[in-house]
């Protein structure tokens, strides 16, 4: 039997948060908490959260910590909770519950008193606790739902005034500036295609036929997922995982030969695009000619066995940027596609687990050749000093859902821009979606995900926020498979024209409107700030005004501005009265505006 009663932790705590010295330094919760797994989902229901619960049966957990590091949690997905209790003995002025990091989602109580939720793991995030704290003993219990991958608390936690808030608000390079991007980079309108499910043929040349269309559709990237050959050792489905990489070298034969590569980068260029394809530069195949070549270049286990990078990645074993030679190899490869067969760029799988110092190096070797596009599957900030001109928007994508069916305030996409400005370095481009190929199957399609008027708000979310906004092929026609990686699935063209036209025009306003591609962020008052979302975006002589109803039902709303305006989508004329227009939005309906008279320059 554990040693339950040791583990009902106590910490005597002797601050006055908000009104000593010593306040603003706050209390860290680090260190043991009791964690249980909750399996079947039962613990609201059965009030785990409640300060009278008995958890004798609770385990002893460290934190911080993923929970994939302890007792049998390898593989778990789903719902843990955590507890931990502390002493205070003087009165307590402002405070907040600071996390670190947490994943995927929480739920956080305070002495019996559920004081707010966060959704999303790639962030901290603060709840404002100064009407909860009490003298003596307080009790925090935390609810976390992970969706995939190790889970739990995994950063710091604190309990701190408003000064110390700050200072762990703010990340250490929010003051630095972002790498400068090529400006075709930061007008990037980016096309995610999956060769498998593109096309009838699956190919290349499938591919180069239809160009025209996403020319059309004002695609000015396009972004193929892995183009090489697929390992067969451990595969996982029928075709296997395209990031189960067998030879950086190589070409997969199932959509085509090199020349078939090169005809269609060709292609794409001379249609006035770029091109960029995946990098999986983590792990490669159990049979890849790294491994039979040189096995010393991959990680170990402490019996010298050749490991994956997790439990759930059994088709791939993971590359080891120790070994100075592989770094060589791996960056001489990167020139070679760049050089030799001329695409624009990459697309860096999982990059934050490989070392950021040797993406540093890459790119400083990419650049002597051409300019490109460095874009990360990441989150890290230090990623935009001069690796990455694109991180992944995972902290929008995690609340868009909630948005749409009204769980979450529209706030929080006031706050995520917020939320970056105080983390990541100034002007850092962030890559806008609500799908892409992991999320299309682990979560389903746009269209089913937020219903299609839903998804029809989201895509014009993408298109006007500040970012780079991505299309996952097939959601320009509304798309509702699931796009099995390790397998063809073809999806249906002839559907979803609406969707078709609204991609388009969203994609020409980016086009004609600086404001939306490089443009200030403003929020802008609106008579329902509950479920309408408004903002305005703004350079030096050009604004834009977007307007979009996250609500099943129709708004009659009001926003503030000085200027007579032209709905474009709509083609009329909405004119101010008394500093506001007047609008009616639909059922997730949206408005684009731009003023009747043009901004001028300063």
């Amino acid at each position: 039997m554990k040693q339950c009663v040791s583990l009902l932790l106590t910490y005597s705590v002797s601050l006055l948060l908000g009104c000593s010295s010593n306040a603003s330094k706050g209390i860290r919760l680090d260190g043991d908490w009791l964690f249980k797994i909750d399996s079947l989902d039962s613990g609201i229901k059965e009030e785990w959260f409640s300060s009278t619960l008995d958890r004798k049966g609770w385990d002893k957990h460290s934190l911080p910590n993923y929970w994939d590091g302890h007792d049998n949690l390898s593989t778990y997905d789903g719902v843990g909770w955590y507890y931990r209790s502390f002493d205070l003995a003087d009165s307590l002025g402002s405070a907040s519950l600071f996390f670190g990091g947490v994943d995927d989602d929480a739920d956080v109580w305070l002495n019996g008193v559920k004081i707010g939720s966060h959704i999303g793991y790639s962030e901290p995030f603060h709840l404002d606790v100064s009407g909860n704290l009490k003298r003596g003993r307080n009790e925090v219990v935390v609810r976390v739902v992970d969706n995939g991958g190790p889970g739990g608390i995994y950063e710091p936690v604190y309990i701190v005034g408003a000064d110390e808030l700050k200072r762990l608000t703010r990340g250490k390079y929010s003051d630095q500036p972002a790498r400068p991007s090529a400006p075709w980079v930061r007008d990037a309108v980016i096309y995610e295609v999956y060769l498998r499910s593109f096309s009838k043929e699956g190919t290349f040349r499938g591919l180069e036929l239809r160009l025209p269309e996403l020319k059309s559709l004002g695609v000015t990237v396009v972004w193929l997922m892995p183009i090489h050959p697929v390992g067969e050792l451990g595969r996982k489905g029928r075709l296997g995982s395209p990031y189960s990489v067998q030879d950086y070298y190589g070409i997969n034969p199932e959509f085509g030969t090199l020349d078939d590569f090169k005809s269609l980068v060709n292609s794409v260029h001379q249609q006035g695009m770029k091109i960029i394809i995946d990098l999986v530069a983590n792990h490669t195949s159990w049979d890849s000619k790294l491994l039979f070549e040189h096995p010393e270049w991959f990680k170990t286990n402490k019996e010298g066995a050749i490991v994956s990078p997790n439990a759930d990645w059994t088709d791939v074993a993971q590359l080891d940027y120790h070994q100075h030679e592989l770094r060589k190899y791996m960056i001489n490869m990167m020139e070679y596609w760049v050089r030799e067969v001329g695409i624009d760029g990459y697309r860096c799988d999982v990059a934050d687990l490989v070392p950021i110092d040797f993406w540093d190096t890459a790119r400083q070797e990419l650049d002597k050749i051409k300019s490109v596009m460095m874009l990360a599957e990441g989150k890290n900030p230090e990623d935009h000093l001069k690796a990455f001109d694109l991180t992944y928007s995972w902290n929008l994508y995690d609340v868009l859902k909630n948005v749409v069916d009204g769980t979450t305030s529209i706030k929080v996409l006031n706050e995520k821009l917020e939320s970056e400005s105080l983390k990541y370095p100034k002007n850092s481009l962030r890559m806008r979606f609500d799908s892409n190929h992991d999320k299309n199957v682990q979560d389903g399609p746009a269209v089913r995900r937020y219903t299609i008027a839903g998804a029809m708000a989201t895509v014009s979310l993408m298109f006007t926020y500040p970012g780079v906004p991505l299309i996952y092929n097939g959601d320009e026609v509304g798309n509702a498979k699931r796009l099995n990686l390790m397998d063809k699935v073809d999806i249906d063209w002839s559907k979803g024209n609406e969707f078709r036209r609204l991609y388009a025009r969203l994609a020409q306003m980016r086009s004609e409107h600086s404001a939306l591609r490089e443009g200030d962020y403003r929020r802008v008052w609106c008579s329902d700030s509950t479920r309408v979302y408004a903002f305005e975006r703004s350079s030096e002589d050009d604004e834009v005004y977007v307007v979009i109803n996250f609500s099943k039902e129709r708004k009659h709303v009001e926003i503030e501005t000085t200027n007579d305006l032209l709905d474009v989508f709509a083609g009329k004329k909405v004119l101010s009265e008394k500093r506001r227009v007047a609008l009616s939005l639909p059922s997730y309906g949206y408005s684009i505006l731009t003023p009747i008279e043009k901004k001028k320059q300063r």
